[in-house]
């Protein structure tokens, strides 16, 4: 029923009712989205500049942002946020909503199997102590689990919370799932090879791996890791650091995943 209200425009809202377990699992996991589509729908309708919420799933592109930047700050890899908004390119329009984390339809916020390890989904109110307690961990063994420095967390964020040992297809070979945060050189020196034997053992021409591929790890050559870790010291730049380590400003641009020359007094930096 529509009352008769002077000069305020009505809306209906049409809703339904959930009749199993899993539809209701998903509500409860990801209530706040869908109000938070709610309002943003109405004020799209109506032509109203949109701003989430703070801790909300999506970012409003302003004057300035760069991919980078955006997914810097909310704990991604620029091909990760490409890949969230099926980006083609590193052009981006001022007033561009970008989705931060898969919605809806991610995976629950419960402990996820990915291929031998167990992984814990960031949601909203979560903490490391929270998570360590829960999960029988002190924060500083999570932290070193997942390589952390900071107490920083973004919902969606996948934290491992219990290590496997691998799956074995055979003596010399081991096969791995990625995860959120993985790059060649880190999987490398967790399994003791080099990144050029993981990338030939998987046919890859490039360092890009996204979350969910499977790599075949040949665990029979025990090589020292091609890179070195670099932290950025005032006065720092990438020609700088490039030239003091021979090698060349691109290779660790893309090393890295960075598209701008700017860094940051701390920031860590992988070095062939």
């Amino acid at each position: 029923m529509l009352r008769e209200t002077p000069n305020t425009e009505a809306v209906i809202v049409e809703y339904g009712f959930l009749d199993n377990e899993k539809d209701a699992n998903k509500l409860k996991a990801n209530y706040k989205d869908y109000a938070e589509a709610v309002v943003r729908a109405i004020l799209e309708y109506k032509g109203i500049d949109y701003t989430p919420v703070t801790g909300s799933d999506y970012y409003t592109v302003k004057n300035g942002d760069t991919l980078w930047t955006i997914a810097k700050n909310n704990g991604l890899t620029v091909n990760e946020l490409k890949s969230l908004n099926n980006l083609t390119s590193n052009t981006l329009s001022i007033g561009q909503t970008l989705k931060l984390s898969p919605g809806p339809n991610a995976v629950p916020d419960t402990n996820i199997d990915i291929g031998p390890d167990v992984y814990y989904v960031v949601k909203l109110g979560d903490s490391l102590y929270s998570i360590a307690k829960n999960n029988n961990l002190t924060v500083d063994e999570l932290k070193r689990l997942n390589n952390l420095t900071t107490n920083t967390l973004s919902i969606g964020q996948q934290l491992l919370i219990k290590k496997g040992e691998g799956n074995i297809i055979d003596d010399n070979v081991t096969s791995y799932t990625v995860k959120s945060g993985d790059n060649l050189y880190k999987i490398a020196n967790t399994y003791s090879v080099s990144v050029n034997d993981i990338k030939k053992a998987n046919n890859l021409t490039g360092n890009l791996i996204s979350i969910g591929q499977t790599l075949i790890i040949p665990t029979n050559n025990q090589l020292e890791p091609e890179y070195i870790s670099y932290t950025v010291k005032p006065g720092d730049t990438l020609y700088k650091i490039a030239l003091t380590n021979n090698t060349s400003v691109d290779a660790i641009k893309n090393l890295n995943n960075i598209s701008s020359d700017i860094l940051t007094i701390g920031q860590k930096l992988l070095i062939p």
